[in-house]
């Protein structure tokens, strides 16, 4: 069996008309291509669905009965149709994004406020955690796409450019090198450091002259948490490097950051999505806005 919307269609009219003329002229259909789709239902049901006669059009028992089933097919046709424009057009659905700690705590809040005032009716799930945890998340199809810095890939993974970062140096108020604009990296090689373990700093050095790199691997204190090396520069144990989304942080906690030069070093942070899998109409809306929004990221000292 082969049903149709306008078989569907022209069986409701017809029937709520009484005539098949007036559900014609309803329908911008000839009386002849009407009677055509209601014998093609008919046909395809096995059943007539109206006694005819030449003055009166009248619903069968079986039509009768068939009407309410009829009527609520192309009503849930009719809701399935608007919610899928509502999906196009960002009026519902829901994303499900992985987000390194980080920018979790720092970025992302405000750049959800901003998408919820445009797209109230979409949802958004977080997932916060680490960058290793996003790729995992990503590539267990448990979110749509994740949000991090520069990773080496497994092979079901891409990657596209979101926005890239300088690093820059936090330091107490006060410090000698707060009276600077800007910081060298031969700058940093005079002071006591404190560094993040893993990537973080494994990558800023691979970027640096050997000379610089070693100060920056054998820091005085290395830590696992950025919050961690903050308190500690907070009490004057050091300086510590981050990036511009710190800015709130840092100066929660009573310190001035300085951009690092000579040479600028930036770190790149990318969508992650898993190949050959479309993203939905909602996670494609809210790409768009994430890759419109995130340039603008800038540290104000």
């Amino acid at each position: 069996m082969n049903l149709s919307i306008r078989q569907l269609r022209a069986f409701i009219t017809v029937a709520e008309h009484g005539s098949f003329s007036q559900a014609a002229l309803q329908l911008h259909l000839t009386q002849s291509a009407l009677s055509g789709l209601i014998k093609e239902l008919e046909n395809q049901l096995a059943m007539r669905l109206f006694d005819r006669t030449t003055r009166q059009l009248h619903l069968t028992d079986a039509g009768r009965r068939l009407l309410p089933s009829a009527q609520r097919v192309l009503n849930d046709i009719h809701a399935l149709a608007a919610e899928a424009q509502n999906i196009r057009n960002g009026h519902s659905g829901q994303v499900r994004f992985a987000v390194s700690q980080q920018l979790a705590a720092s970025v992302i809040p405000d750049l959800i406020t901003r998408f919820q005032q445009h797209y109230p009716d979409i949802r958004l799930h977080l997932v916060d955690c680490s960058v290793e945890q996003v790729l995992d998340q990503v590539n267990n199809a448990d979110v749509d796409f994740g949000m991090g810095p520069e990773r080496t890939l497994p092979a079901d993974i891409e990657s596209s450019l979101l926005f890239t970062l300088p690093f820059y140096v936090a330091l107490p108020a006060g410090h000698p090198l707060e009276q600077q604009a800007s910081v060298s990296w031969q700058d940093l090689q005079q002071e006591t450091l404190i560094t993040l373990n893993g990537p973080f700093t494994d990558r800023l050095a691979e970027a640096l002259p050997e000379t610089v790199a070693e100060h920056i691997r054998h820091p005085r204190y290395s830590v696992n948490f950025l919050s961690t090396a903050i308190g500690l520069t907070r009490n004057g144990l050091g300086l510590t490097l981050c990036l511009p989304y710190a800015a709130e942080m840092v100066r929660r906690n009573g310190l001035v950051m300085r951009k690092i030069t000579e040479p600028v070093i930036e770190r790149k942070f990318f969508i992650y999505r898993r190949k050959n899998r479309s993203l939905t109409p909602s996670a494609e809306i809210f790409c768009r806005f994430l890759n419109e929004e995130t340039p603008s990221l800038t540290c104000s000292n």
